[in-house]
């Protein structure tokens, strides 16, 4: 359960937390009067804390046994659980739900080695519907997908990517000009909504995925398809606005930050 205004505190926690973080900056290591007097706590409570910590490994003491360091227990325990594979893991069942929400279906696509691959993919709940399958190569500048995996990069690593690119079966030669001009509209903008340049009667959508460095990890992705029968489903700007939210999620999952949220 959520607990905006924290009600349900752990205060022992947040104090372990408060510990873990302070010694993760501090390079050389602190003494026990030193992590009290910055966390504003008494050298008792502190002791007790860092006692818990050096035995559970999280923390090592030195020779001399007067100051304290990070361990790389959490180091390790991170590697057990490759951070954009557990994005993946947790974000098919979001995916799905939004699929039975829009009545669309949805990807997630990545870059690797200069080609652009879905990894993901949740098919839309009804009839018919356009899904991608996972490991499917698309290109970079003719694609939602691609645009955005190249759109919040710097010019510098756009160079590399389209020195490294294969161009996806169809795709056609490289406007360099008309690329950099769509790059430039999704940085502003914060996501791609274009006409499929691939298949006529498709919009697609797709939004950035980011690390916790600001990197654009994947893109999210919907092949939006407008129905003209009689099922009620949301709109296009509907969709939009549940795409934008699933990215979001997703990046804050992966413990991300969007560098360019409060750029103009």
């Amino acid at each position: 359960m959520d607990d905006p205004n924290g009600k349900y505190r752990a205060p022992a926690l947040e104090k372990g937390l408060d510990i873990i973080e302070l010694l993760a900056n501090s390079g050389e290591g602190l003494s026990q009067g030193e992590v009290a007097k910055a966390l504003d706590r008494s050298p008792s409570e502190i002791y007790r804390m860092l006692s818990t910590l050096v035995r559970r490994g999280y923390v090592l003491r030195s020779a001399s046994g007067d100051r304290y360091s990070l361990s790389l227990k959490m180091f390790s325990i991170s590697q057990r659980h490759p951070p954009i594979g557990r994005v993946i893991e947790m974000a098919l069942p979001r995916m799905r739900a939004l699929t039975r929400q829009a009545w669309q279906s949805c990807h997630i696509g990545m870059e690797s080695n200069g080609d652009i691959v879905v990894v993901a993919t949740a098919e839309s709940p009804g009839n018919w519907g356009l899904a991608l399958k996972m490991g499917t190569v698309v290109g970079l500048w003719n694609t939602g997908t691609g645009r955005v995996l190249a759109a919040f990069r710097t010019d510098q690593e756009v160079d590399d990517l389209i020195a490294r690119h294969r161009p996806a079966l169809g795709e056609p030669a490289l406007d360099r000009a008309a690329f950099e001009a769509d790059l430039a509209r999704i940085r502003r903008v914060g996501f791609e909504q274009m006409p499929s340049a691939t298949t006529v009667g498709v919009t697609n959508i797709a939004f950035p995925i980011f690390s916790p460095s600001g990197a654009v990890v994947a893109a999210l992705s919907c092949p939006y398809l407008e129905r003209t029968d009689a099922l009620e489903v949301p709109s296009l700007d509907e969709v939009v606005e549940m795409c934008r939210a699933l990215a979001d999620e997703l990046t804050a999952i992966y413990g991300g930050t969007n560098p360019y949220a409060n750029e103009d």
